[in-house]
């Protein structure tokens, strides 16, 4: 025992002695042999010093909590096991969409740094604009990254992994693949983030909101068999449509790109103007981007629909688009693209469900569902421009 005391008051000297750009190992409070993992014996030996007066109450009940709780397993968006030895206290993104998932778990006290662009996106996120910078999503600053030490650090894809764990070893950071932009993948990524962070209150009763509708548009448009035809155009990217469109397909629409994926293995294409007069799509969704589109069309900073309204006219007035059915019958729709991706995906498809079918879901209030998350579940208030025309 009086070694383990020894081991145990050097471990915790050590801890705080070595500079984070030195410390390859992960310090865990509590573990006097390097193991990582803190032992029944390390507990006796930290309420031994705790009794002699060396260790404070706090110290004593994280070491207990993290002989309690960890180590931590997830499975990541990239299949990884990835373990977390202690509680994760500093977080940092690459990926832009997994800020508002770290929202709605009531963890961004957390972040202790953002990227400009997540600044610029979720602005009304309380808190955020205060954050350090660690420069773009596509352009990170890691001399930035390190000085804010995160425990965790979270990137979109496994693409630049390799890359990105070498930068970051000398931290011990545990770099962890969430991407937060497909909607089948959301409850999975989610339930990880939440595990992770030990974030575990709101998760059942968030997806038990999301679920609910979806589940309702589902089961009101899974036996139509005469599927609206929709075509997808990115606001900033004209001719560029997504072989899968899942908001536009779980609202029940068909997307007409999608049997291109016979043809494509790439998540988008660029289709002619032939192409689209020839399939003469009866709905046009236009998901716009803050900081892609040459003029910003949707956004929180919006109170006037002037930008979408002459967007969508421009669009409507293309060479031979008169005749296309979309055109005739009025639309042709702009929706925020950030409402496609997975956290608040669901409030996409109800917008899309309200455009496709409008007497089937002539109760369903788009604005008030996006209303309600924002102030319930990011605990922001509501404002900016979403949709147009607005679907309430």
């Amino acid at each position: 025992m009086k070694w383990q005391v020894f081991a145990l008051v050097l471990a915790l000297f050590v801890s705080s002695a070595i500079a984070p750009a030195f410390a390859k190992e992960i310090e865990v409070p509590g573990d006097s042999n390097g193991d990582k993992i803190v032992s029944a014996d390390e507990v006796a030996a930290a309420e031994k010093l705790a009794n002699d007066g060396k260790l404070s109450t706090d110290e004593l009940q994280e070491i207990k909590h993290i002989h309690e709780k960890y180590p931590i397993n997830i499975t990541d968006s990239a299949d990884r096991t990835v373990t977390i030895y202690k509680p994760v206290e500093r977080i940092i993104s690459q990926g832009t969409y997994a800020h508002e998932a770290i929202c709605l778990l009531n963890a961004q006290d957390r972040l202790s740094a953002v990227t400009n662009t997540a600044q610029r996106v979720y602005g009304f996120i309380p808190g955020i604009k205060e954050k350090p910078q660690v420069g773009e999503y596509r352009e990170i600053d890691y001399e930035k990254v390190i000085e804010n030490r995160p425990d965790v650090y979270i990137i979109g894809s496994n693409t630049t992994l390799p890359d990105v764990e070498k930068k970051l070893e000398p931290l011990g950071t545990a770099v962890v693949v969430l991407g937060f932009s497909k909607m089948n993948m959301f409850e999975k990524e989610f339930r990880a983030l939440a595990r992770l962070l030990e974030e575990d209150e709101k998760v059942e009763e968030y997806l038990g909101w999301r679920e609910g509708y979806l589940k309702m548009i589902q089961e009101k448009t899974e036996d139509i068999s005469q599927k609206p035809r929709v075509y997808v155009e990115y606001s900033d990217l004209p001719w560029k449509t997504p072989i899968n469109s899942e908001v536009t397909t779980m609202a029940g629409g068909f997307n007409i790109a999608s049997p291109l994926s016979k043809t494509t293995t790439t998540s988008s294409v660029e289709v002619s103007p032939e192409w689209v007069m020839t399939q003469n799509p009866e709905v046009i969704v236009i998901p716009a981007f803050l900081d892609y589109a040459p003029t910003d069309l949707t956004g929180y900073h919006l109170n006037s629909t002037d930008n979408a309204e002459k967007f969508i006219a421009d669009m409507s007035n293309r060479t031979g688009w008169a005749d296309i059915d979309a055109v005739k019958d009025s639309r042709v729709y702009v929706l925020d693209g950030e409402t496609g991706a997975s956290c608040r995906g669901v409030v996409g498809v109800c917008y899309c469900a309200k455009w496709f079918y409008p007497e089937i879901f002539k109760d369903l209030n788009p604005d008030g569902i996006n209303r309600e998350y924002f102030e319930k579940w990011l605990g922001a208030s509501y404002e900016g421009i979403w949709a147009y025309p607005p679907a309430s």
